[in-house]
C-alpha cells in the first residue's frame, strides 16, 4: 500500500483504475449493501461546523458472518449491514479481495465518504477478527489518496523507465 497525491494519480491512471483491480465480483446486491452501510455511517456522522475528532473509521467484515462491523476510535459500533455475498466465504484470500472490493467503493463513493463530520484527515481501515489492520481502504484527505493491489507491483519499474525516457529526450 503506498500513500500518493491525487495529482500525482492522475499522471498515471486517473480515478477509475482502482475499479479493476478487484478479483472477487461483487454482485449488485453487494454494492448496494457497502453503499447503504456508508450511508449509515455519514447518518450518523453528518457534516457539520463542530467535526468530530477521530482519526479512523473501522471496519471489520467475519467471514463467519459476512457481516460489515462499523466501528469508531473507542470500539463503539456505529453500524452494521450483512453482505450476503459474504457470509460463510471460505477463500484463503476473502480478506484481500474484500479489502479491494471495500476501497473500490470507497473511492466511487468518495462525495459521502469524503465529507463526514469528522476532522481532516481520518481514514476507514479494515480489520480482521482479532482487531488487527488488513488493510487501509481511503484516506479523507485533500491531497491523498490510497492505491494498491496489482496497480502499485510494477511501479517502481514503470517509474524508472519513464525517468530514463525523460532523460533520453
Amino acid at each position: 500500500m503506498t500513500l500518493i497525491s491525487k495529482k500525482e494519480t492522475k499522471i498515471f491512471c486517473g480515478y477509475d483504475c482502482l475499479h479493476y483491480l478487484c478479483t472477487m465480483k461483487a454482485t449488485e446486491q453487494t454494492i448496494q449493501q457497502i453503499e447503504r452501510t456508508l450511508k449509515k455511517i455519514a447518518q450518523k456522522l453528518p457534516e457539520t461546523d463542530d467535526p468530530a475528532l477521530m482519526t479512523d473509521i473501522h471496519l471489520r467484515v467475519p467471514q463467519e458472518s459476512g457481516e460489515i462491523l462499523v466501528f469508531d476510535d473507542d470500539d463503539n459500533e456505529i453500524t452494521r449491514c450483512v453482505v450476503e455475498q459474504w457470509i460463510d466465504n471460505k477463500d484463503e484470500d476473502f480478506y484481500e479481495q474484500v479489502t479491494e472490493i471495500l476501497r473500490r467503493e470507497l473511492h466511487r463513493l468518495e462525495p459521502i465518504a469524503g465529507h463526514l463530520g469528522i476532522l481532516k484527515p481520518y481514514s476507514f481501515v479494515l480489520e480482521d477478527d482479532d482487531h488487527e489492520v488488513v488493510g487501509e481502504l481511503f484516506v479523507a484527505d485533500d491531497e491523498t489518496i490510497i492505491l494498491g493491489g496489482e496497480l502499485m507491483e510494477n511501479m517502481e519499474e514503470d517509474l524508472d523507465s519513464f525517468f530514463d525516457n525523460l532523460m533520453k529526450e
